[in-house]
């Protein structure tokens, strides 16, 4: 097959979006296929790390979102067009649309090409906690539009599927997110790496993920005043400087990548996740491939992820002191941290990037299949 897919997000971004677009194509060249990927440029400043992929891929003029640094919305240019006039795709993927995956969408109904929309991302409450200029409402409006426009959506947990159908979004399916179980490995604990990030023998309590005002990374203050715990806070965004001046006991590591950032996650003891918003939660996934106990809030992924008093704690949403609570229990209970730990592991063990990617293909073949009946309701719409 011959599949486009034009993404809201790609490296160098660092999230969600952009690493699962990275791992679908990848395998969809694996499997013998031919992707092409669409996607914003990033700035000036980034352009040259990149890196280099086994598939096209085609950067459209961006502009930087107000309130966040670093993240980029594509523009609706007429380089998209020419991109899927020119690739003739089977199908066109549409990567946690909004702004150019709408272009995309309309683009791919003028060239009557099926197409599949993934959701990945709570614009919502994005627009809410970023003051974008529409509320919560408009931006369901406009997702509405999107996904009901597409032969079929991929949500990735069962609450986003829920909330998705609850805004009225149609022919919704679940599909999940792999983790790479050979990278992240309880084996890879480092006793050199614990040694510098807790001198004291203290225990250690991270979090890994974007620093932005909707992961509500401060509710991990309290945590971080727990007697013998030393709170690591790993990656970069644009709340950095204020979750330090919150946090002034927690260590900050910036972003880290690759076999580094595995063995950060092995030598922890306790992964805490704070944000409320996660339509899936990724980290939280390679946590638990790292073998460690979870704790975080019993909202959207998580919610598929953690089962508590198995691998982890789920607690009230935007609850500091119930993060605090979970982690001080975990803390005073070794045996019952390693018994998580070890459950943790084998829970995520079926979860490949091949697996699910494999499963990514046969969504594409049940669109193309039905792409007569999809022609005939975009025809009566």
């Amino acid at each position: 097959m011959r599949i486009a897919i034009v993404t809201e997000s790609f490296p160098p971004d660092v999230n969600g979006v952009a690493h699962s677009v990275v791992r679908a194509a990848e395998h969809l060249v694996r499997r013998g296929h031919t992707p092409i990927v669409i996607a914003p440029a990033p700035a000036s400043a980034t352009r040259d790390i990149g890196g280099d992929h086994p598939y096209p891929v085609v950067r459209v003029p961006s502009v930087a979102v107000p309130r966040y640094r670093g993240f980029r919305l594509g523009l609706p240019s007429a380089r998209l067009a020419d991109t899927l006039h020119e690739h003739a795709p089977d199908v066109v993927h549409l990567a946690s649309p909004f702004v150019l995956g709408a272009r995309g969408m309309a683009v791919a109904s003028q060239l009557d090409l099926p197409t599949l929309a993934v959701y990945q991302t709570d614009l919502a409450a994005y627009a809410r906690h970023y003051r974008l200029g529409w509320g919560e409402a408009a931006a369901w409006r406009w997702l509405r539009n999107i996904h009901n426009s597409a032969d079929r959506t991929l949500a990735p947990s069962t609450r986003s599927a829920a909330d998705l159908v609850a805004h009225g979004v149609q022919r919704v399916w679940l599909w999940r997110r792999g983790v790479d179980s050979v990278r992240f490995d309880p084996a890879l604990r480092s006793t050199s790496i614990r040694s510098s990030l807790a001198p004291g023998g203290e225990l250690l309590v991270g979090y890994v993920g974007r620093l932005a005002v909707e992961k509500r990374v401060e509710l991990l203050a309290e945590t971080s005043r727990l007697p013998g715990v030393r709170l690591v806070v790993i990656g970069d965004g644009p709340a950095r400087r204020d979750l330090e001046k919150a946090l002034p006991g927690a260590l900050f590591l910036g972003a880290q990548h690759g076999e580094q950032l595995a063995q950060l996650y092995a030598s922890l003891d306790i992964f805490v996740h704070s944000g409320p918003y996660e339509t899936f939660g990724q980290t939280v996934q390679e946590a638990l491939a790292s073998g460690l106990p979870v704790v975080a809030p019993a909202a959207g992924g998580p919610l598929d992820l953690v089962e508590p008093g198995v691998t982890g704690t789920l607690v009230p949403p935007e609850d500091g002191p119930a993060l605090a609570e979970a982690v001080a229990e975990l803390a005073a209970d070794p045996q019952r941290r390693r018994a998580f730990g070890i459950a943790a592991r084998a829970g995520v063990s079926g979860r490949s990037w091949a697996a699910v990617g494999d499963e990514l293909v046969g969504h594409y073949q049940a669109v193309l299949a039905s792409s007569g009946t999809a022609t005939s309701r975009r025809i009566a719409a």
